[in-house]
C-alpha cells in the first residue's frame, strides 16, 4: 500500500509540476498581445522588466545546475541527506529557460513600442550592478575550494530577493496613476495558479518523503512561491477593487478580453501534451 500511495503522489507531484509550469509559462504572454495589440508599453514598468530578467537569470543558473551537475547533486546529499529528493525538477529548468526568453523578448517590445516617458530608474540600474558584482565577486571566492553548493545558492538567493522587490515599482507605479492600464491581468491570474500550484507541489514531496527538508533545502522555492502570492493578491486588488476599468470600450479591457479569448482557444492543446 505504501508503495501505491508513494507512486499516486509521484505522478500528483508530476502533474501539479507541469501545470505550474504551462500557467507560469502563459502568463508571459498576455503581456506581450497586449503590448503587440496597443503597440505601446505604456503603463509597463521598465524597472519591473529589469529586475524580472536578472530575477529569472539567476534562477535559470540555480536549476540547471542543480539539475543536471552530477558534483552539485553530491554536495547537496552531503549536505542533506543522501535519501533526500534533489528539489528541482524538469519543469523548473524548462520554466526558467522560457522565462528568459519571454523577459527578454518584452524588454525588445520597449524598444521598438511607444514608451512615453518611462525610463528605467537610476535606483533600478544602480541595483543591476550591485547584484551582477556581487555575483562576480562569488564566483571567484567558490572557484578554489569548488563550493559549487553554495555557489548556486548566492544565485538563488538573488532570485529570490529579486522576487521580493522587482514587484514593488510596478504596484508604486499603479498607485501613482491610480490605474493598472497596460499592465495585464492576465499575467497575475496565471502567475498566481502557477505559485500555488508549485507550493501544493513542494507540499505533497513532503507528505510523500515524511520531512519538511526539501522546504528548507530549496527555501527559494519556498519563498518564491510565498511572494508570487502575496503580490499576485495585491494586484488583483488594485485591478479590480481599487482602479477597476470601468469604461468596456477602454483600450486596455478589449485586449484583455481577447487575449482571454486566443488562451481559451489554445486549452486543447495543453491538455495533449
Amino acid at each position: 500500500m505504501a508503495s501505491w500511495n508513494s507512486i499516486y503522489l509521484d505522478i500528483t507531484y508530476q502533474i501539479f509540476g507541469w501545470i505550474a509550469f504551462f500557467a507560469w509559462s502563459i502568463s508571459f504572454y498576455p503581456q506581450v498581445i497586449l503590448n503587440f495589440r496597443r503597440k505601446s508599453v505604456v503603463g509597463l514598468n521598465f524597472d519591473f522588466l529589469v529586475l524580472n530578467v536578472t530575477k529569472h537569470s539567476s534562477y535559470l543558473i540555480y536549476n540547471a545546475v542543480l539539475f543536471f551537475s552530477p558534483a552539485v547533486q553530491r554536495q547537496y546529499h552531503e549536505k542533506y541527506g543522501s535519501d533526500e529528493m534533489i528539489p528541482v525538477a524538469a519543469n523548473d529548468v524548462a520554466f526558467s529557460i522560457h522565462a528568459v526568453a519571454l523577459t527578454a523578448f518584452t524588454l525588445f517590445q520597449v524598444l521598438i513600442y511607444d514608451r512615453g516617458n518611462q525610463k528605467v530608474s537610476k535606483a533600478c540600474i544602480g541595483i543591476s550592478i550591485i547584484v551582477l558584482l556581487s555575483a562576480l565577486v562569488c564566483v571567484i571566492l567558490a572557484w578554489p575550494k569548488h563550493s559549487w553548493l553554495w555557489l548556486i545558492s548566492v544565485f538563488n538567493a538573488i532570485q529570490v530577493t529579486m522576487t521580493a522587490i522587482k514587484y514593488i515599482p510596478q504596484a508604486f507605479m499603479n498607485f501613482q496613476r491610480k490605474s493598472t492600464v497596460g499592465w495585464s491581468i492576465g499575467n497575475i491570474l496565471l502567475d498566481l495558479v502557477g505559485g500555488l500550484l508549485n507550493f501544493a507541489q513542494m507540499g505533497i514531496q513532503s507528505i510523500d518523503q515524511n520531512t519538511l527538508v526539501n522546504f528548507y533545502g530549496n527555501i527559494g522555492k519556498t519563498l518564491l512561491s510565498v511572494e508570487v502570492v502575496l503580490f499576485d493578491a495585491l494586484f488583483i486588488l488594485q485591478h479590480y477593487v481599487f482602479y477597476p476599468v470601468k469604461d468596456e470600450n477602454d483600450p486596455t479591457t478589449l485586449e484583455e478580453n481577447a487575449t482571454s479569448s486566443l488562451l481559451t482557444q489554445e486549452k486543447p492543446e495543453f491538455k495533449n501534451v
